[in-house]
Formats: structure tokens, sequence, C-alpha cells
């Protein structure tokens, strides 16, 4: 039996539409800096998964 190798899923933008740059040119929506959010269509799989990760620990942050 062939398996084909699997594919990671890119992943999906987490722009929810709340645009918005704080004084630090980070997105008060999504979390993304600026640089982030233009350059999102051309980063690897990877890179993206790395800048979810961050927006994540911003969000925390956020939360203290």
């Amino acid at each position: 039996m062939v398996h084909k190798a699997e594919v990671p899923k890119t992943p999906a933008s987490p722009c929810i539409r709340n645009c918005c740059l704080d004084d630090q040119d980070i997105c008060v929506g999504c979390l993304r800096s600026i640089d982030e959010i233009i350059g999102w269509s051309n980063k690897s799989t990877q890179e993206k998964q790395t800048i979810l990760e961050r927006c994540e620990l911003r969000r925390q942050e956020k939360m203290k």
C-alpha cells in the first residue's frame, strides 16, 4: 500500500475584520504586526505558524 506524504495545511489568516493599529503597529483585532499582515500571503506554513504563536503570546500579555 502506498501512502501519500501528508502536506501540512497552511494556516488561515487570523484576520477578524477589526483592523486598527495600536501605537506599536499591532492590529487590535488579530494581534499581528503591520509587517506580519502585509507579508502573510508570501509566508511559508512554518512562518505563518510562528506568527500565530506570537499573536497568542500578545493575546496573553494583553489579558494580564
